[in-house]
């Protein structure tokens, strides 16, 4: 899969720290696209848009792990995978004790599913955050994280420059594959 950025988060001061803990993860996350709308996760802690996905188990294939995550989070039904859309590697703090960073690679894949969505099957924390799937006017989520960027509001999560980034990505390369098709 293609690399599309390799992110060192601005609070990071280097990787070269002797002996670093570093937790391991990888992630499949969805773009989801129905017009000039994508269907992402807003998350009231936070007050940030997301792409729907997260963590994929130990000894999970990725594409398992997609479908799980989109169900889960989302509630999406009819859930087709349309090809790999590209992975951002990134390292950033980690907030648990027993790691120094963490290094993420979130696989991304362009996907559709039904526009009606279902029930999400929300974890504790999840629910706590308020988190909720959206269909949203790309535009409109990336100049509302841009804005939380910019205030540098104290809520603001470590994940939200990935998402921003990946939002910019998208609309400049599939949503205008998308009208040009």
């Amino acid at each position: 899969m293609r690399l599309i950025e390799r992110i060192v988060h601005p609070e990071l001061d280097s990787l070269e720290a002797p002996a670093a803990r570093i937790h391991r993860r990888r992630a499949a996350r969805g773009v989801i696209l129905d017009g000039e709308e994508i269907l992402l996760l807003y998350t009231r802690r936070y007050n940030d848009f997301s792409f729907p996905g997260g963590g994929v188990d130990e000894g999970e294939a990725l594409a398992a792990g997609l479908h799980r995550e989109l169900a889960e989070e989302t509630g999406a039904r009819n859930i087709r995978v349309l090809a790999p859309y590209g992975v951002v590697e990134e390292w950033r703090p980690h907030y648990k004790p027993q790691y120094d960073l963490m290094y993420m690679h979130s696989y991304f894949y362009h996907c559709r599913v039904d526009r009606d969505l279902g029930e999400t099957r929300l974890e504790g924390y999840e629910q706590a955050n308020g988190m909720v799937p959206r269909w949203v006017p790309i535009a409109e989520a990336i100049a509302h994280n841009r804005g939380v960027m910019a205030a540098k509001e104290a809520s603001m999560g470590l994940s939200i420059l990935r998402e921003t980034r990946m939002l910019e990505h998208v609309a400049r390369h599939l949503m205008t594959e998308a009208v040009a098709g």
